[in-house]
């Protein structure tokens, strides 16, 4: 993971991490109007518009600015197409942050979940120092429990019934990772 803190961006072997730019908004709204992607996300509206899109990412600079939340398109190295994307929240009052990720149908099972997420565990733990990344998932979208357990994450526990979804009520499972080089 090299983080290039003048373009705001991560680069790994086969992905750039970046900012999102209004010229994404197509590619993020055909992506995300998808139900097999909102069944599995807890945020993200369904249908989803041009607007949704643009609204979502104007926010991006800003918060990445102001040390809030950081927001990544997950893009190719070589091509520049977009993948999806990867966020971290920052919780500086206790020097942790929740990963969220989402990642396209078309490009599902390809280890780019998990290479995107784990560049931002390291850009969290190297970058801004955190001490812990933690996660959560809806039981029912197992796959993205194993990227969390790829990245090294332990299972914390299950909030059950936490959240509705689509009037039914959703397990999320918690995992998390501790910085071990922090402190």
């Amino acid at each position: 993971m090299i983080y290039d803190d003048t373009k705001k961006n991560i680069t790994t072997d086969r992905l750039i991490l970046r900012l999102f730019q209004e010229s994404d908004a197509p590619a993020v709204t055909r992506m995300c109007n998808n139900y097999n992607l909102y069944k599995s996300t807890l945020n993200l509206p369904y249908p989803y518009s041009i607007e949704d899109a643009l609204g979502w990412i104007s926010q991006h600079q800003e918060n990445f600015n102001a040390d809030r939340f950081f927001e990544f398109a997950v893009t190719d190295k070589e091509s520049g197409e977009l993948y999806g994307a990867v966020a971290l929240s920052n919780n500086q009052r206790f020097s942790n942050g929740e990963i969220a990720y989402w990642i396209g149908e078309e490009f599902w099972g390809k280890g780019i979940a998990t290479e995107a997420a784990q560049a931002v565990v390291d850009f969290a733990f190297q970058v801004k120092g955190y001490h812990k990344v933690y996660a959560r998932y809806f039981q029912s979208n197992p796959a993205s429990g194993k990227v969390m357990q790829k990245l090294g994450m332990k299972e914390e526990g299950v909030l059950i019934e936490q959240v509705k979804k689509e009037d039914r009520f959703e397990d999320l499972v918690c995992y998390g990772i501790i910085n071990s080089v922090a402190d």
